[in-house]
């Protein structure tokens, strides 16, 4: 571990373009993109200031700030990402809960730009069940292993919410929720990947609890975790553009550092063997290795009953 790699990284750039010629003086030629997108339940209210009131899934004439983040980072990450495909992936719906996440196309197969995560986004808000608990656990826990099959290539995670981790109102002062506690291990083992994870706040909040995430998990080999609020930044009374740019300022300005730090940490290129335990979530007793139509993952055995049963009700 290199111990000058953890200090807080100081977020010292005016502009995208001091942004973009930091990443290519740090020599990234290419990253590659994940996108996780929370869809529990608190989505429904938490934007009764910030969202006139509406669900922040709303899909109406215009983007609604889940849409707005997404198109904003795409612009300017867009000429890093060689190949277009962009791995996209729900959690906290009503059948992933804190327990794992769901692919936006069918097979697990990766969106191809961002006009398509938009595309299928649109699509699959309307079929969802929004549920919870808040865990950044298992979506973290899919970018490692993303790096990992990707032979230690750099990604960039990019995690969009409307709260922060759930923490029970009986939960010990001083200790830490179980989706606390799996958010703050996943992070840490994330650290040992060349991965940077932004998670963007939308909605409105609270999100001090982000904020010490962002600030005090020290056990990382590098800091490798960025809170930014969308809400905060996009409610200021200045031009439009100007709101986009500073957004997409505050989500990138540390990547540059973070790119560093993988390679001083000889994380680029590298194979962990990291392969996470992932349980059916249904029969909750054998390994996931059956990809259903809408994106979902069961066990064989679950799936074919599954598969079984919508047939026969059709």
């Amino acid at each position: 571990k290199l111990d000058k790699w953890y200090s807080k990284i100081l977020d010292n750039y005016n502009s995208l373009d001091e942004v973009t010629d930091a990443l290519k003086r740090a020599g990234l030629e290419s990253s590659n993109l994940i996108v996780g997108i929370d869809f529990t339940n608190s989505n429904d209210w938490t934007g009764m200031r910030s969202n006139k009131g509406l669900s922040m899934h709303h899909i109406g004439n215009g983007p609604n700030p889940y849409e707005q983040a997404i198109s904003i980072i795409a612009k300017t990450l867009a000429a890093f990402d060689e190949d277009n495909l962009i791995p996209c992936f729900g959690f906290g719906d009503g059948t992933t809960y804190d327990l794992d996440v769901f692919s936006f196309t069918p097979g697990n197969k990766y969106c191809k730009g961002f006009e398509q995560v938009l595309s299928q986004y649109r699509d699959i808000v309307p079929k969802l069940q929004l549920a919870g608990p808040t865990s950044f656990g298992p979506i973290i826990e899919m970018a490692m292993t993303i790096v990992e099959k990707s032979g230690g290539q750099y990604h960039v995670l990019l995690i969009i919410a409307d709260g922060q981790v759930t923490r029970y109102d009986d939960t010990e002062e001083g200790k830490l929720s179980e989706q606390e506690q799996k958010t703050i291990e996943a992070i840490v083992a994330a650290s040992k990947y060349p991965l940077s994870i932004i998670l963007v706040g939308v909605g409105d909040g609270p999100w001090d609890m982000m904020k010490e995430f962002d600030d005090n998990i020290p056990a990382r080999d590098f800091d490798n975790f960025q809170f930014v609020n969308f809400t905060e930044i996009m409610s200021k009374n200045i031009p439009q553009s100007q709101k986009e740019k500073e957004f997409a300022l505050a989500a990138l300005m540390e990547i540059p550092f973070q790119y560093k730090a993988t390679m001083a940490l000889n994380l680029l290129g590298e194979r962990k063997g990291y392969h996470p335990e992932r349980i059916c979530q249904i029969c909750l007793s054998n390994t996931k290795d059956m990809v259903l139509g809408c994106g979902h993952k069961t066990c064989s055995k679950c799936g074919q009953d599954l598969e079984l049963m919508s047939n026969l009700s059709q």
